[in-house]
């Protein structure tokens, strides 16, 4: 939202389904308009279910768990200018190169290969914007993803794209990429001031939230803790994430406790 209201965005949608009332209070601040999704809709059936709210106004919808400082002004600027009904951000590295592009770099010609037609080359960020005469190719009240939408759109040469590669993107529904924004983005102190780590325990490389406990003993390299969580003595956490409310003891890798 704070990527959002930089350029100049007000009004939001969220689609919520698990914890919807830990939003309650949310958003005073905003004009902030939620959908309950009792069963996920998915990409393509949420974006419909939001039709009335959209009414006749282009969109911006920007996936929840990505971080993003991509310049979205430019996005919304090659929207403007192409006059098709959505434009993809894509980058150009990247683990998932599903997106292929023709040689002005503006059409999508393929995603996943379905079409048959290249391979990827480009990553899609999750971000896009999108006029809504595109929700006419959406099915009203059905789980459906949005791929198919856009594959209609790229066999008449209507899926439009700009790369950004600008900036920070990170897909936070990844667990690598999880942990690799809180190692690398230092949006806060790495310890908390409110947590407890024991002069005894070992913290390397990792981030512990407030109220959190680290006892004597206990060590933590390249990990996350969540705010009042418990890592028991004698511990041994490399590259997990702690969340739950039952405290973490014992040896792990690459796990979620």
């Amino acid at each position: 939202m704070d990527a959002c209201t930089r350029v100049g965005i007000r009004r939001f949608a969220v689609n919520t389904h698990h914890l919807p009332e830990a939003w309650h209070g949310f958003g005073a601040e905003n004009d902030v308009t939620f959908f309950h999704e009792p069963i996920l809709l998915e990409t393509g059936g949420g974006l419909k279910n939001i039709s009335e709210w959209i009414g006749s106004d282009p969109l911006l919808v920007h996936n929840g768990d990505i971080f993003s400082t991509l310049p979205l002004e430019k996005l919304i600027a090659a929207h403007q200018a192409s006059s098709l009904p959505v434009t993809l951000a894509l980058r150009s590295r990247g683990d998932a190169t599903h997106i292929a592009l023709d040689s002005s770099g503006k059409r999508v010609t393929d995603i996943r290969k379905i079409l048959g037609r290249s391979e990827g080359t480009h990553v899609f960020t999750g971000i896009y914007c999108m006029d809504p005469s595109f929700l006419g190719l959406l099915p009203a009240g059905e789980k459906v993803s949005i791929i198919p939408a856009f594959l209609k759109l790229v066999e008449t040469g209507l899926l439009g794209a700009i790369t950004l590669d600008e900036g920070i993107w990170l897909d936070l529904g990844d667990r690598k990429s999880y942990l690799q924004a809180h190692h690398e983005l230092g949006l806060g102190p790495a310890i908390h001031p409110a947590a407890h780590v024991d002069s005894a325990a070992y913290v390397e490389n990792s981030v512990v939230g407030p109220g959190a406990v680290i006892e004597a003993g206990a060590i933590v390299r390249n990990s996350v803790v969540w705010p009042r969580c418990h890592v028991s003595s004698e511990s041994l956490l490399d590259e997990c994430i702690v969340f739950s409310e039952t405290p973490a003891s014992g040896v792990h890798q690459n796990s979620d406790l």
